[in-house]
């Protein structure tokens, strides 16, 4: 199970901000000047604005995340850390997700972090339909209500001769794919249209990507931002962390 950290990290904040504000009106009170602050008083204290400012920060600005599968190979690989704002499509409540202030709507192309339909992991992919579209994928070349999203000449991966790599125009999105030379089954013949209130997600791996073909449209509450650069890139231990990769997502 993962775990709720927004969750968490709003219990923290209330904990501490009690013990804060009742040390403040109350317990300073009580004690004589010669009498220290309890330690647990003292770190509460302590921790609370920083906490809050935390909260604020990641619940209605800008969250990090780290990339853990290649479904978004090429734009995005194993071990990218990335920033996602939490503010391009309406400021909603933390750990309810509840949109309080709309502000935009995901546009096609956009490369979204979301929760797929019955699932509570966070997923990234990129915004392929948008509610009412028709969709279907042919041989891995997309069409969207009939208009075919032209592909550059697919060009061969070096480390894996069995794919190759293509720039998509989505919509004057223009982004790499990478597919196999022999479309998968997902690729090969797919069509749907998307519901009101939901939108069509699709990975740039395309031939290796669990999303929309597999487990639906997702729902605009499950949305919980528009993933917008690359700040670091680190896989594990003993490697170093990388900085060659810095840049807006595209």
């Amino acid at each position: 199970m993962d775990i709720n950290f927004p969750l968490i990290l709003l219990i923290l904040v209330i904990i501490s901000g009690i013990v804060w504000f009742l040390d403040r009106l109350f317990l300073s009170k009580k004690r004589g000047e010669d009498e220290p602050t309890p330690g647990w008083v003292e770190y509460s204290g302590s921790f609370f604005p920083v906490l809050l400012i935390v909260f604020i920060l990641r619940s209605f600005l800008y969250e990090p995340f780290q990339i853990p599968s290649g479904s978004m190979i090429p734009t995005l690989e194993v071990g990218d850390f990335i920033l996602v704002n939490k503010y391009s499509y309406g400021l909603r409540l933390p750990v309810t997700r509840t949109k309080v202030v709309s502000i935009g709507q995901p546009e096609r192309g956009d490369v979204m972090v979301f929760f797929p339909p019955n699932d509570d992991r966070y997923f990234i992919k990129r915004v392929l339909g948008l509610p009412g579209d028709e969709i279907k994928i042919i041989d891995n070349i997309v069409y969207v209500n009939g208009e075919e999203a032209e592909q550059t000449k697919p060009m061969s991966v070096e480390k894996d001769p069995r794919f190759v790599v293509a720039s998509e125009n989505l919509s004057g999105v223009n982004h790499s794919i990478q597919k196999s030379i022999i479309s998968g089954r997902l690729g090969r013949n797919f069509s749907i249209k998307v519901p009101n209130g939901h939108y069509f997600m699709v990975g740039d791996n395309r031939d290796n990507s669990s999303d929309s073909r597999v487990w639906g449209p997702v729902p605009e509450q499950n949305i919980v931002g528009k993933a917008v650069a690359v700040w670091m890139h680190w896989e594990s231990l003993p490697s170093l962390p990388s900085f060659d990769r810095i840049g807006k997502i595209q």
